[in-house]
């Protein structure tokens, strides 16, 4: 014999996924002028900056720490010994174009005529912050991560260097020390 359905026991009526809300800006103070961003040399840990071949620097907007910048030497299969570049950002600092600056001062300040920087292949922020400062895409298949590069001076399409000047006169590469 067949059991009668109670009402306790009948599903739910379906209901439509809720969308998500919509993404706002980290900070709401908007972009912070170049002007305004100093990078201050520092010596870094031994795993941010500061093993050999290291360098590492405070990111200070309108007065105040926004974050690090650092280069590592990273060891891989594809490009070899090179240096690495990486950027963190305080979550209030995030979102008002530090970022650009940071990474186009700190390669300008480093020791190096090619730097490379490494970042989730979703994380569109420094993907456009890095892009903007001069790096370009150099992703292969065995790249879990993606892989862009910079180089110092002037170069041209298939970014070989034009001339053997590498001198920086530029007021982005300032340095307060």
């Amino acid at each position: 014999m067949a059991r009668p359905v109670s009402e306790s026991n009948a599903r739910p009526v379906r209901r439509s996924t809720p969308k998500p809300p919509t993404v706002t800006a980290k900070s709401k103070l908007g972009p912070v002028s170049s002007d305004a961003i100093v990078l201050i040399r520092t010596s870094g840990t031994l795993d941010k900056g500061g093993g050999a071949g290291g360098e590492a620097w405070i990111i200070i907007a309108d007065g105040k720490r926004a974050g690090t910048a650092y280069i590592n030497m990273v060891d891989d299969t594809v490009r070899g010994l090179h240096p690495s570049f990486h950027i963190f950002l305080n979550r209030p600092s995030q979102g008002r174009q530090i970022g650009r600056i940071a990474y186009e001062r700190g390669c300008a300040l480093s020791q190096y005529d090619v730097v490379y920087a490494h970042m989730r292949k979703s994380n569109t922020a420094s993907r456009k912050a890095a892009e903007y400062a001069g790096f370009t895409e150099v992703t292969t298949q065995n790249d879990s991560q993606l892989v862009m590069v910079w180089y110092r001076g002037r170069y041209d399409s298939v970014f070989k260097p034009t001339g053997s000047s590498h001198a920086i006169d530029h007021p982005a590469a300032r340095i307060v020390i």
